[in-house]
């Protein structure tokens, strides 16, 4: 295994009332995030095809609908740069700020959008500079989220603390897939002349609620401290792309370690909601089965992020990625059956054992390859780099790669099987801290560490 570390702080006292407040804003300001960026891929993967590339035929509609997931997250990336920079000189919550109003509004003006038949190809033009915006947003949006949890917790309950923060993805797409899936039980032609707009103009009322939490809690205790000694030091400040680039092993393996998960949810959230609607599923069972599978992981999520506070994070990670492409060929298959029920099997199965605990622990995991002054910057990059290639361009290759087999799975499953062996190699041999707990003779001196009641 990589190298491990033996000086990790040691568990100490945390507010209970602020904590819960800042894990309630992290999980929900990444619920609205998220919902704002899914509700897009899965809009793309069901309707956008048909809506904004009318002038192609349906399997090469699909594709670039699909394409167009990826430019915004080849957008993450610069997302990361700019606002990983800011988080780590200026302060988290501001930037965290920034990035859900900014986010609102690009969602929001999608659902305002005219189709291609109105304006041509002026519509798919506005989409995607709208999606370059929601990618530019989402990159700067999870460093933030995950990090105030993890700062503002204990020593160990930082794994199931941070987890939050990634939980409220899954439940953002389980919300996203469950008001697009409503609307589309309204008659076919009423959901593509409006039904599908208004799932993304909903999004103004999310970010009020999420902008209300976020401007109630306090910065991260580590950020403070970490400008007081910048401050007492009286040297130069330091530019944190810089600490993280003349150093570069730890960024290198969080990118490979974060490729399998990203692809993997690419797999299922993208390019399987497609592949099980072609297979003969309506779209309202699609959208339900999306639900169903978001609140697994949700689960399996929170679940992984307490177990790496006990067994470790590279542990909890590894095991992901090895049901992840053990399961691969079995999902497809089952999704490909065209039954409702199995299609649902292989999604709970799939979010919850796979899936959950891949990202349950990575926020703890990749905050503990950094050091504060870079960790935004750092932890940004890593996985919105893994999210770009992984999850941006996964569908895509997953598509042409079945049309290319005319149906068969062979290809897909050796790229899937061949990512998830780099990545488990990667976090082998990533940073691993080691929890000190206090001692017997010290427990008057160190206060014992919890969570906030209802958070655990």
């Amino acid at each position: 295994m990589g190298p491990t570390t033996h000086d990790a702080v040691r568990p100490g006292p945390a507010d209970p009332k602020e904590l819960r407040r800042v894990i309630l804003s992290s999980y929900l300001g990444s619920v609205v995030e998220y919902y704002d960026f899914l509700l897009y891929v899965t809009a793309a993967s069901l309707v956008f095809g048909d809506l904004f590339f009318s002038n192609l035929s349906p399997a090469v509609g699909t594709i670039a609908s699909l394409g167009t997931l990826a430019v915004g997250y080849v957008s993450r990336p610069l997302g990361a740069l700019i606002f990983g920079h800011f988080g780590d000189r200026v302060g988290r919550k501001s930037v965290l700020v920034i990035t859900l109003v900014m986010m609102g509004v690009a969602t929001a003006a999608i659902g305002l959008l005219p189709t291609s038949d109105e304006v041509g190809m002026l519509a798919p033009v506005l989409l995607i500079t709208l999606r370059v915006v929601q990618g530019i947003c989402v990159g700067g949006e999870w460093g933030g989220a995950s990090l105030m949890s993890y700062e503002h917790a204990p020593a160990n309950r930082r794994g199931l603390a941070s987890s939050f923060a990634n939980a409220g993805g899954p439940t953002g797409t389980a919300l996203a897939a469950g008001v697009l899936g409503l609307f589309s039980l309204l008659p076919e032609d009423q959901f593509h002349a409006w039904g599908w707009r208004i799932p993304f103009l909903l999004s103004a009322v999310l970010v009020a609620i999420g902008l209300w939490t976020r401007l109630r809690i306090s910065e991260s205790p580590e950020f403070l401290e970490e400008q007081r000694k910048q401050k007492e030091s009286e040297g130069t400040p330091k530019i944190p792309l810089w600490e993280v680039l003349r150093a570069p092993r730890s960024l290198l393996l969080a990118f490979f370690a974060l490729l399998s998960p990203f692809a993997l949810n690419g797999l299922i959230g993208s390019f399987g909601l497609t592949y099980a609607r072609d297979s003969g599923l309506d779209v309202s069972h699609v959208l339900g089965i999306q639900v169903l599978g978001g609140i697994a992981c949700v689960l399996g999520e929170l679940a992984a992020g307490a177990l790496s506070d006990r067994y470790g994070r590279r542990a909890i990670l590894i095991f992901g990625m090895l049901v992840g492409a053990l399961f691969a060929y079995p999902f497809l298959r089952l999704i490909g059956s065209g039954s409702t029920g199995l299609t649902l099997l292989a999604f709970v199965v799939m979010y919850g054992v796979a899936i959950g605990p891949m990202f349950g622990p990575c926020g703890a995991f990749l905050s503990e390859q950094f050091s504060t002054g870079s960790r935004y910057t750092g932890a940004s990059l890593g996985y919105q780099g893994a999210s770009t290639v992984g999850a941006g361009f996964g569908p895509v290759v997953f598509a042409s790669l079945l049309a290319a087999q005319n149906g068969g799975l062979g290809l897909i499953m050796l790229l899937v099987i061949g990512i998830g062996v780099v990545s488990a190699f990667a976090v082998a041999l990533s940073r691993e801290r080691v929890l000190v707990v206090p001692s017997a003779e010290e427990i008057d001196a160190v206060s014992p560490p919890s969570l906030p009641s209802g958070v655990v």
